[in-house]
């Protein structure tokens, strides 16, 4: 993706360039409190319409180094549908920075105290159940997990001129484990008839 491609997905503020190495913290075991305590706040504000709040990435991997930035997966009736939650979301300090309406119609919040990048996906989206078994099969397999962290080092210790390009290195990784999550799935499945 060229710069000005990435950059036409913000709203408001384009993200500051980084122009460095990635600063990765080792696995802190505050991070699942801080991702409970935003999850609170985020079911009392939007009430029914959060349909499932949960704790993703990194930092929701035990033993996992990570960007010390929560991310909160948020699943709602239909991301498109902004008037449902944006305005409720803002009047509690979360602010809107990212719309990718060309990748399964995903939002990005940042949070009113704490760093998080919340992630708001419609139902039935399979980007959700993507990011499940990822971090599902990190939590539950130590040696992707390994593999996994390994990567993220050597890619961290490159300098990148935004923080997103880094994740953007890591996705043929990613979805590499993925691959081996769901073939796994789909021989128990296949196992249980």
């Amino acid at each position: 993706m060229t710069d000005d491609e990435f950059l036409q997905n913000y709203v408001g503020t384009p993200p500051k360039e980084l122009n460095d190495q990635i600063l990765l913290s080792e696995y802190d075991s505050k991070w699942p409190d801080l991702f409970l305590r935003e999850a609170k706040r985020i079911r009392a504000i939007l009430g029914s319409g959060a349909l499932m709040v949960e704790h993703v990435g990194s930092t929701s991997v035990p033993g996992l180094a990570a960007k010390p930035i929560i991310d909160i997966l948020l699943v709602v009736q239909n991301s498109v549908n902004e008037a449902e939650y944006v305005p409720l979301l803002e009047s509690h300090g979360y602010v809107l920075r990212i719309r990718e309406p060309h990748w399964h119609e995903h939002r990005v919040f940042k949070g009113p105290d704490i760093d998080i990048n919340l992630h708001v996906f419609s139902r039935d989206n399979s980007e959700v159940e993507r990011m499940l078994v990822f971090r599902d099969w990190l939590r539950s397999h130590p040696k992707d997990r390994e593999l996994y962290l390994q990567k993220k080092r050597e890619l961290a210790g490159r300098k990148w001129k935004y923080v997103q390009y880094y994740a953007d290195a890591k996705s043929e990784i990613v979805e590499e484990i993925i691959r081996r999550a769901e073939s796994q799935k789909k021989r128990q499945r296949l196992g249980a008839r």
